[in-house]
């Protein structure tokens, strides 16, 4: 299959920038009846699958997004679909212009000077403030009380077709398989981790080793091993199996690189935008998972900054037989502790309460929920050492992450069974 002009440009930007932007130049121009000029790509942490930049054009300053899957190019199914988002009341940026065609998925906005949140809160992990986090963690809260809003309004019964149609797949479980034989390990689970070697400080491991392995992590034993996590996401996460908690409008990949953080009347107010995985029935479950652990749970550094990751904590890996034995001080910061606290009471929880109050609440709800958390960093980069970004340190704390979201401790708690206990609407914690 020939490559994309939008796949064409992402590997160009790896190592030609001044080609790539001559390229996209010509892009736009095609696709959009524009002169553009001064294109530059940004080199973004954040755009771990996409590519964006500036522009200008008959005198407007414009900002330009892309995402871009492999193999999207023979994929069906509908792209950036932000009307959708904005006529359940969402606040949602709209693009002035928009391919939705795979292959040459392009957004372009009325450029804004607006900091992204994921920005305002980097600089809240480096150094903490008050009175800044206690502003950021209320906009956190004023929208999540408008997505709960949507999630309950939008909230209906929905069948295996609906579910299996929507695009937020392609972060789940159309990373786990091959494109042709649509069997598991395929995609990027094979292209990342299968047969590759895994280098952590103090232990070298196979693929085959490393992912029968029981993580013990600062003396807290995890049930689930990688190989098995990914096996039970394999069989949970299929598109005709996500239809039971019913559908929702929502974002699907709303981490806070895809929102605005504006200020109004002394007040700071979010916004989304680059909606490429927006639907009318995405699965209810599914619905938050990318938000909660792209902008929680990867924080602080270890996902989107290595390099500050390993100066910043310490990790070290040992084997004892089948035991893989990581001591590490990374920790959530203040912030993504509040963080936490704002989706789980303010959203999850409400959000479950309704869906077991309509009997939609699958038994099985926390596995769904580990599933997809766990796939939400082992499958948006390679988290090997060496392979990308990542060293040694960072890599044995992500993995670490990994299996501390995906995977039930042998006994007692850490911060994610609280989290899932406080939202469970089974309990008494929380708010009802």
């Amino acid at each position: 299959m020939m490559q994309s002009r939008t796949a064409r440009i992402r590997a160009l930007a790896q190592h030609d920038v001044g080609e790539a932007q001559h390229v996209l130049a010509a892009l736009l121009g095609d696709l959009f009846a524009m002169t553009p000029s001064n294109v530059r790509i940004n080199v973004d942490k954040y755009s771990l699958n996409s590519l964006n930049g500036f522009f200008d054009s008959d005198g407007q300053a414009y900002f330009f997004k892309f995402h871009q899957e492999e193999r999207e190019e023979g994929m069906t199914g509908e792209y950036y679909r932000a009307e959708i988002l904005s006529r359940a009341g969402l606040p949602v940026d709209q693009p002035v212009h928009m391919s939705a065609q795979p292959g040459e998925q392009i957004l372009v906005y009325r450029r804004r000077t607006d900091p992204r949140f994921s920005d305002v809160l980097f600089a809240l992990d480096a150094e903490d403030d008050a009175g800044k986090r206690r502003e950021a963690v209320r906009a956190e809260r004023d929208l999540s009380a408008r997505l709960l809003e949507v999630y309950l309004e939008t909230l209906h019964p929905a069948t295996v077709a609906e579910v299996s149609a929507e695009p937020i797949h392609r972060l789940f479980y159309e990373r786990l398989i091959d494109a042709d034989t649509r069997l598991s390990p395929g995609g990027r689970l094979a292209d990342f981790y299968i047969g590759k070697p895994f280098v952590f400080p103090g232990v070298e491991l196979d693929w085959d080793r490393f992912s029968r392995l029981k993580f013990v992590i600062n003396g807290r034993l995890y049930t689930s091993s990688i190989g098995e996590l990914f096996d039970a996401a394999a069989a949970r996460l299929r598109p005709d199996r996500l239809a039971d908690a019913g559908g929702v409008v929502a974002h699907g990949d709303a981490h806070n690189a895809n929102v605005w953080y504006t200020q109004e009347a002394g007040r700071a107010q979010l916004s989304f935008f680059d909606p490429a995985f927006a639907g009318s029935h995405i699965p209810t479950l599914l619905a938050e998972v990318k938000a909660t652990f792209h902008n929680i749970f990867a924080h602080p550094f270890w996902l989107y900054d290595p390099a500050i990751a390993t100066e910043a904590f310490r990790a070290q890996a040992r084997l004892d037989g089948d035991l893989f034995h990581v001591d590490t001080d990374w920790d959530l910061s203040p912030v993504r502790r509040d963080l936490l606290e704002v989706k789980a009471t303010a959203l999850w929880r409400p959000l479950l309460l309704e869906l077991r109050r309509r009997g939609m609440l699958p038994a099985d709800w926390r596995a769904v929920l580990r599933s997809g958390l766990f796939l939400s960093p082992t499958l948006v980069m390679n988290l090997r050492a060496g392979a990308r970004s990542h060293t040694s340190v960072s890599s044995l704390i992500a993995f670490s992450v990994a299996v501390m979201v995906g995977s039930e401790p042998d006994a007692g708690a850490d911060r994610v069974t609280d989290f899932l206990d406080l939202i469970d609407p089974g309990s008494a914690s929380g708010c009802a």
